[in-house]
């Protein structure tokens, strides 16, 4: 068994890692019901959060069907994060995680996400900021380094656990490589392997399918994997991982009917949570990935991604489950 504070989560588990405009409570809950361990927030600018604006504090919405659930915060400054942290607890999370890992310019220029991984002394006063502010179990989620020649996860590891993190999310690889080249796992292997580091250590990076969920769990000794891309559209990876590790078989891929009624639900939860109109436009770009890899989908797609009312719009998911009855996704 995991745990992380008073967390005691399940002998390898998968998380859901937090994803901008992806990870919202609608997206969580379809994770949960298709096997993900734990899940975090979309991550939320502390300086947002102090200015009460409005998007930031939605993102403070959990539930409790998806518990254990982490709400997560990024920002440069030791004031700003420990007044969000006190903001976030009040609403009484599982755990808090920061995020020093998000590499897209525009967070990395404020000095924040993977900016951080420049200034190691900085990350530990930022993190000692939000752990003296909040009762929760705080935990990090970071990258090898700023580069491959300032690779420092292995000092940043130490010293985080040091000051009290509970656990470490690690994406292999560096804010350079952004999402591109290949990750390497190697490195938190090592991190794992250092006989000081007794926290959890979880790794972030590339898989996408059970062989490769078990070749990395076989082969880093890593104490679970978190998974972010790979479920976009495809919540089902997570118990297709869990029943490879037991079985060494497949799972049946989703039929298309299994699509459309992910696709439903998470249509009808996005407009319960954010209202109609701004549920059914912020469901848009998810199509696209529910329904890969089924031909001639372009007409049906061009309808989902136009029409403005939920009458018409599960209309079209009817005429989806009619049109491919009996067809087998690739």
């Amino acid at each position: 068994m995991i745990k992380i504070g008073n967390i005691e989560l399940p002998d390898f588990p998968l998380l859901l890692a937090p994803m901008e405009d992806v990870s919202d409570p609608p997206f969580r809950r379809l994770c949960k019901m298709h096997g993900a361990d734990m899940m975090y927030s979309e991550f939320i600018s502390s300086e947002g959060l102090i200015r009460d604006a409005i998007k930031s504090r939605m993102k403070l919405d959990i539930f409790d069907y998806e518990r254990p659930v982490g709400i997560q915060i990024f920002g440069g400054d030791e004031e700003a994060m420990a007044l969000s942290s006190k903001i976030v607890s009040t609403i009484n999370p599982d755990l808090i995680d920061i995020n020093f890992g998000c590499p897209v310019k525009k967070v990395v220029c404020k000095g924040a996400g993977a900016g951080v991984l420049k200034d190691v002394d900085l990350m530990i006063r930022l993190t000692k900021a939000v752990i003296d502010s909040t009762h929760l179990p705080v935990t990090v989620k970071t990258r090898l380094g700023w580069d491959d020649n300032s690779i420092n996860i292995d000092e940043v590891a130490e010293r985080l656990q040091d000051i009290g993190v509970a656990a470490l999310s690690i994406h292999a690889r560096t804010r350079a490589q952004m999402y591109k080249g290949h990750s390497d796992w190697s490195h938190i292997a090592r991190v794992k392997n250092n006989p000081r580091i007794t926290m959890p250590v979880f790794g972030n990076g590339d898989i996408d399918s059970p062989e490769k969920a078990l070749q990395y769990k076989n082969e880093y000794g890593i104490d679970g994997i978190m998974i972010g891309r790979a479920a976009i559209g495809y919540p089902w990876i997570f118990n297709e991982i869990k029943h490879y590790f037991k079985t060494g078989e497949h799972l049946a891929k989703p039929t298309v009917t299994d699509r459309v009624e992910a696709v439903r639900n998470h249509l009808t939860w996005a407009m319960d949570w954010k209202g109609e109109r701004l549920g059914i436009v912020e469901t848009r770009p998810h199509y696209t990935n529910y329904f890969k890899g089924i031909h001639s989908f372009k007409p049906y797609k061009q309808k989902l991604v136009t029409l403005d009312h939920p009458e018409e719009l599960f209309a079209v998911l009817d005429e989806i489950q009619d049109a491919y009855s009996g067809y087998e996704v690739v």
